[in-house]
């Protein structure tokens, strides 16, 4: 099988393959493993242990370890043909956003296979990505096929929540299930981006912004609301929140978003200046894969203070939710204490580091061969992710990680539009796309001999 991708002919993908991941990224979407946040969610346990079973189906000896009651994860090693070789991590999320079926014009959880895509919550995010890490597994466990080197594939709870029932358990109970891993990849990169020119772009994520939740909080003297009050914390609060909403982050380019941005300007032959937003406008749909990560952020959440209309409280807080580019913490966390003003403080609720990996390495230039492979025009450039994945996690274990979840899609579908959105679905071409892509990478040795990016 194969199929035209922009007036170019993919390398043939195995049609039972393809039809393999069809099938697992239906049945997948109809577990309903909604993450409600707070320690509540529903069915990852039963997905975990099912897909165990598909592992074990072909000769595989999966762990299913809980963190707590019914929030599961499913770990597996491959072994390779070198076990000294350095090894490499896989890792998706089983848990979804809740969808209110209400606002969808199907059922959600049904994982309908129709109109060329498979229906429902979280097909895009990150089902997909999981049917296709879990159809290779089973298609390399039927043949018998040995990977040149080890592959750990973690299916994981509670991605869109804190992690602490997935990655990060399984980093803090049982980091050994990774040992001599060294590069991993996960969600965010791979997929394909239209250019104005018609040009196709797959961008790696090579780094994330780090994120710091924070409490804003104001004390001031209470009083009857008759009477001035210049200590009033909630007019503290809300100049201080005022003043973070308004300031202007500065560009700060990481090596990452560097790259990014000359890879872009020599494809398109146009001049882009971070500095001028207008000028991103020539960029097209890349433009959005360069706006979040230019700068630190700090958007306020949350308000609350008072309880009656007439009496003027001791205590006022906001929630704000801060992202901070690899190499600019010190002036994130400077710039927010200068604005906040001597009222105000501020308590961290969470905070994850950014994280970056190198982009000039043998593993990105096999990343990006088994992109040209099934598509020969891809231009393949790292980027940063300005939001994160449990990528921050894994990295605590010394591990280089990567946004390299390949998929394929025609001008005009934006799976931005869907992921965490209503009706979402993923096109059957992009299975078969990124199933074939991963094949070919998984099955590829990763050495410092392999071909340099230097022409990326």
């Amino acid at each position: 099988m194969s199929r035209p991708i922009g007036g170019t002919v993919a390398a043939p993908a195995d049609p039972a393959l393809v039809a393999e991941t069809v099938e697992l990224c239906s049945r997948l979407v109809r577990f309903d493993t909604s993450n409600f946040g707070g320690g509540q969610a529903r069915g990852e346990r039963a997905c975990a242990e099912w897909i165990a079973q598909q592992l074990a189906d072909v000769g595989y000896q999966p762990l299913v370890l809980e963190a707590a009651p019914r929030r599961a994860n499913t770990v597996v090693r491959i072994p390779g043909a070198d076990p000294g070789a350095p090894a490499l991590l896989v890792h998706g999320h089983l848990d979804v956003v809740p969808a209110d079926s209400a606002d969808w014009s199907f059922d959600p959880f049904a994982g309908e296979v129709r109109d060329g895509a498979v229906w429902g919550r979280g097909a895009l995010d990150m089902k997909d990505m999981v049917a296709m890490m879990l159809a290779v597994a089973r298609c390399f466990g039927r043949r018998g096929f040995v990977p040149p080197r080890d592959i750990v594939l973690a299916f994981v709870a509670d991605e869109e929540d804190s992690g602490q029932y997935g990655a990060s358990f399984l980093v803090r109970r049982h980091a050994e299930l990774f040992e001599g891993v060294r590069t991993a990849i996960g969600e965010s990169g791979g997929y394909c981006v239209h250019l104005p020119d018609g040009g196709r772009l797959y961008p790696i994520a090579a780094g994330e912004r780090g994120s710091a939740w924070m409490n804003l909080v104001a004390k001031g003297p209470a009083g009857h609301g008759s009477r001035p009050n210049p200590g009033n914390a909630v007019a503290a609060l809300a100049a201080a929140v005022d003043r973070l909403a308004r300031h202007v982050w500065p560009v700060h380019l990481t090596p990452t978003v560097a790259s990014l941005l000359d890879g872009l300007r020599a494809h398109l032959g146009v001049d882009i200046d971070p500095a001028d937003p207008a000028t991103l406008d020539r960029l097209g749909d890349a433009a959005a894969l360069v706006r979040p990560v230019i700068s630190n952020s700090l958007n306020p959440t949350m308000l609350s203070a008072g309880y009656k209309h007439n009496v003027v409280p001791s205590t006022a807080t906001a929630g704000v939710d801060g992202r901070i580019l690899p190499g600019a913490e010190e002036a994130f966390f400077d710039t927010v204490d200068e604005l906040l003003g001597d009222q105000v403080t501020r308590e961290m609720l969470g905070y994850g580091a950014p994280i970056a990996a190198r982009h000039d390495t043998a593993e990105f230039a096999a990343m990006a061969a088994a992109l040209r492979a099934q598509d020969p025009q891809a231009l393949v450039l790292p980027s940063c992710t300005g939001g994160g994945t449990d990528a921050k996690k894994f990295s605590r274990l010394g591990i280089q990680c990567y946004g390299f979840s390949p998929a394929s899609a025609p001008p005009g579908f934006h799976q931005d539009d869907y992921v965490h959105g209503v009706d979402e679905r993923v096109l059957v071409q992009s299975l078969e796309f990124g199933v074939e892509v991963l094949r070919r990478y998984l099955s590829s040795a990763v050495t410092p001999a392999s071909p340099s990016i230097s022409n990326l």
